[in-house]
């Protein structure tokens, strides 16, 4: 990605270095890989299963004393910066279209584990959006994990991550999270599943649509860039995550698609470059 010059956005809290201390209930390691299934770079699914917890943060050091970041982190926090600030500049010419002024979301950078709006949230679960307070969530440590552990190394694959979360916060803008969360609460958990799987699909042709005008709009993309971004969405696909913790694939069980899904949605975005490309919730064939 040529992120030379460019801008980077001022909704970024900076919250890395501090630490949430625990006054209720608390996830288990077991509940934590449960959820790393289910919510690898998805919308907070803590209230679907009841493992909300109450907690106060408080500083792990002194209020004056900042961060301490490495090299690598700044790189990353700027990568994120200017990212994020594309997406405010790509969806803000996109949205009006539609009807709907964009609000910008603030993202959250923070360590270990952090309180949302949505309650806590641990960083094995990966990045997320919570409607509540129209924050995206991210611990960096993230990006290597999407390098090292799921085999999608590279900038625009991390820009992925941003893109795709950012992408839940034009669903909450658009009332399409609330109309899923409405109809999850009437369903059965096998259909309640497949509407989390159209919405997370949805988020990734979002992506695909950002990315297109980032390349034609602002000239932010390079060669291999795309690449990046389609190795990324097929590397947490529900059939690849789930093969990776249990052996096995339970397809009713999948919350945010499957590898080649994820990989279809993004590049349908790309594509067409609007909105009426992504409607996952009339798609006969997913």
């Amino acid at each position: 990605m040529d992120i030379g010059g460019r801008r980077k956005s001022s909704n970024i809290e900076d919250r890395r270095g501090r630490r949430p201390i625990r006054t209720g209930v608390g996830i288990s390691i077991g509940g934590v890989l449960f959820l790393v299934v289910l919510s690898i770079m998805g919308v907070d699914p803590r209230p679907f299963l009841g493992m909300a917890t109450q907690q106060v943060e408080a500083p792990a050091q002194q209020p004056d004393e900042p961060y301490q970041e490495s090299a690598q982190e700044t790189k990353l926090r700027e990568l994120t910066a200017v990212v994020l600030a594309d997406t405010e500049d790509a969806w803000t010419q996109i949205l009006p279209r539609y009807g709907v002024q964009y609000v910008p979301p603030t993202l959250v950078l923070f360590s270990g584990a952090v309180e949302s709006g949505c309650g806590m949230a641990e960083s094995a679960m990966g990045p997320f959006y919570c409607p509540s307070d129209q924050k995206v969530y991210i611990d960096m440590s993230f990006y290597d994990d999407l390098s090292s552990r799921f085999g999608a190394p590279g900038d625009f694959a991390q820009a992925y991550v941003i893109a795709h979360e950012v992408g839940h916060h034009v669903q909450n803008l658009l009332g399409t999270s609330e109309k899923v969360h409405s109809a999850q609460q009437r369903s059965s958990k096998a259909d309640a599943n497949a509407l989390s799987v159209r919405l997370e699909l949805q988020a990734d042709c979002y992506a695909g649509v950002w990315a297109q005008n980032a390349a034609q709009s602002r000239q932010l993309l390079e060669d291999g860039d795309i690449e990046e971004g389609l190795d990324a969405a097929s590397a947490i696909g529900d059939d690849r995550l789930q093969k990776q913790a249990q052996g096995y694939v339970v397809p009713d069980a999948f919350t945010h698609g499957s590898s080649a899904q994820r990989a279809k949605w993004f590049r349908a975005g790309l594509a067409a470059g609007s909105l009426e490309a992504c409607d996952t919730f009339n798609a006969r064939q997913l």
